[in-house]
């Protein structure tokens, strides 16, 4: 198991592992059903095996409890052209709700932090829905800054 990256009363955030896929598939298919999208626990945990497997993203894991998460990150390693730099993107945060209000969402941002620093980014990115006023609260709170300047588009396939 990974050494812990932050740890505080009673909770650890770390890397996650392949003995965590159980665990982080449950949180991974929550995470998606609150964005409206259907449940398939089977498809989180084969989608999360492969970005583990091929060392895509870097999930880390808030628990309570050794082998018990509440909630998780996960970001992706990408660059920043204008700055000729490494970037992350901090793409999933998620904490159960019955762990909300714990710590667990600025445990897991802070730790996100850490692992950005060591890992050499310049900078992360994220986004959030419009409505999602206590996320956005919470970013503030840790010296995130809403982009003012660009807008974000998208396009499916």
């Amino acid at each position: 198991m990974s050494p812990p990256l932050s740890e505080g009363a009673r909770l650890r955030v770390r890397s996650a592992e392949a003995d965590d896929l159980p665990a982080l598939a449950t949180l991974f298919d929550a995470y998606r059903q609150f964005y409206e999208q259907p449940a398939d626990l089977e498809g989180a945990r084969h989608f999360l095996s492969e970005r583990l497997a091929r060392g895509e993203s870097r999930l880390l894991l808030a628990e309570r409890e050794p082998g018990r998460p509440i909630g998780f990150s996960q970001l992706y390693p990408s660059f920043c052209s204008v700055e000729a730099a490494p970037i992350f993107v901090l793409y999933d945060l998620f904490v159960a709700p019955e762990a909300r209000r714990s710590g667990a969402g600025r445990a897991l941002l802070l730790a996100a932090e850490a692992l950005a620093r060591a890992e050499g980014m310049r900078r992360m990115d994220l986004t959030t829905a419009r409505d999602n006023q206590r996320a956005q609260a919470l970013y503030e709170s840790l010296g995130w800054v809403r982009d003012q300047v660009f807008l974000s588009y998208n396009r499916r396939l």
